[in-house]
């Protein structure tokens, strides 16, 4: 599937745009403004963008209100579609972000129930007690999302539900050509309707990939054959920064050998995991990280590991962004995309990544493990790959056996000979390719 090589690009439109935080039912044509990002985009080597909710809500676009309509603070559904024709056409393929567990309190069909009560149809849309009631006084209880209650859980046993959702997405794949669906809180989605949805997406567009947003716990449990395609690898998400701010590359050396190394019990082999350093949220890799000289090792190693790596707007030319100051801050206004020496250096991972199938497909050993390096081995067929990175910022010597006598680097086209000991840079990467 495509995405097991793709180079994801993550956009918040409502954050990147600038709409503002409360819906103030005016429309402006803000998503336009992504049309400025296409060759940005591409230029850095991403060839697929995800976009988080963009469609009418209350808030932040995880409260749905309308899953057919844009959201009026980015535009219209018009608008939309000229983005991802652009997208398109410059190569790139498009991902939603499909909130199918919750909608918010303006949702029609829940402003329905608020009106009519037990006379609504669509009451049992939601989870619903006409004994109790919440914090809003509504005359009514119901479920909310992990006991957020501006969050409505959406009963998916009812068919009428699923027919709905399911009718919405295909009309998002007719009006947009979307290429797939990043699924918000999978883990919380029934197995019966995540099974649903992979047979009708299926049926709709070869291909389509579902991407399932998991936190812990053995992602087998959504990511199969008849389920999600794909989850994030906030397993390691983890471990690609603690490493460095507590110089310990056992950590993240460990945890990749638990999921993907070749011991007969390791868990995701084969599998391609989202990967990555930041996103909407959780805190800015440049503001999480101690040492800022650790940037450009730590994407070395999200796009030398196994898995689909992920690049969040504005990370890209090291922005910063704290979770103590709120979720906008994750999710800034930019008018136009950025260039410094850090997105170069991505772009020139990001096209190693992608020549080369042992970085998308191969298997993965540890081959050497100290508090500051790492070397691990990618292999597929007859392309073997070594990632070497260097934490420290001293120059390592590295001694090990290389099972060859020359690499090429793929991200500098550099020679290397591995004999008499391998030089590592002070805070650097190598994906050598041996001869």
């Amino acid at each position: 599937m495509w995405f097991d090589e793709a180079v994801i690009y993550q956009i918040y439109p409502l954050g990147l745009c600038g709409a503002p935080a409360e819906n103030d039912g005016v429309q402006e044509h803000r998503i336009l403004r992504v049309l400025d990002w296409v060759e940005h985009i591409k230029a850095l080597g991403a060839d697929t963008v995800l976009f988080n909710p963009l469609f009418e809500s209350d808030r932040h676009g995880y409260d749905t209100r309308d899953m057919t309509r844009v959201d009026c603070r980015l535009g219209t559904n018009e608008d939309f579609a000229k983005v991802c024709a652009a997208l398109h056409e410059a190569g790139l393929r498009v991902m939603l972000d499909g909130v199918f567990n919750h909608v918010g309190r303006g949702f029609w069909a829940f402003q329905d129930v608020r009106e009519k009560k037990w006379d609504s149809p669509y009451k049992d849309w939601f989870h619903v007690s006409f004994d109790g009631n919440t914090e809003y006084n509504d005359g009514f209880w119901y479920e909310g999302w992990e006991g957020h209650n501006e969050l409505v859980k959406l009963n998916l046993h009812n068919p009428a539900v699923v027919d709905y959702l399911f009718r919405s997405i295909r009309g998002w794949v007719e009006q947009f050509d979307i290429d797939g669906l990043r699924l918000d809180v999978a883990y919380s989605l029934a197995p019966e309707f995540l099974k649903q949805l992979r047979s009708f997406t299926s049926g709709l567009k070869k291909d389509f990939a579902l991407m399932g947003e998991t936190l812990h716990g053995d992602y087998n449990r959504w990511m199969n054959d008849e389920m999600c395609h794909s989850v994030t690898n906030y397993e390691c998400y983890k471990g690609l920064y603690s490493s460095f701010n507590c110089m310990n590359m056992f950590e993240i050396g460990h945890s990749l050998a638990r999921q993907f190394g070749p011991e007969q019990w390791t868990l995701y082999k084969g599998k391609h995991l989202l990967a990555f350093l930041d996103n909407h949220d959780v805190e800015r890799i440049a503001s999480i990280l101690q040492n800022k000289e650790h940037l450009r090792p730590a994407y070395g190693l999200l796009f030398g590991m196994p898995g689909t790596p992920a690049v969040y707007y504005g990370s890209e030319w090291g922005i910063e962004g704290k979770k103590s100051d709120g979720d906008a801050a994750l999710r800034p206004a930019i008018e136009l995309p950025q260039e410094n020496e850090l997105t170069e250096w991505i772009a020139k991972l990001a096209a190693a990544h992608k020549a080369s199938k042992a970085l998308c497909y191969g298997s993965y050993r540890n081959v050497m493990l100290t508090n500051h390096q790492i070397i691990f081995e990618r292999k597929f067929e007859d392309e073997r790959v070594l990632v070497a990175v260097n934490a420290s910022g001293e120059t390592y010597t590295a001694h090990f056996d290389a099972q060859a006598g020359r690499a090429v680097d793929l991200i500098t086209g550099a020679d290397h000979d591995f004999g008499g000991g391998s030089q590592m840079p002070p805070y650097s990467v190598a994906f050598w390719r041996t001869e």
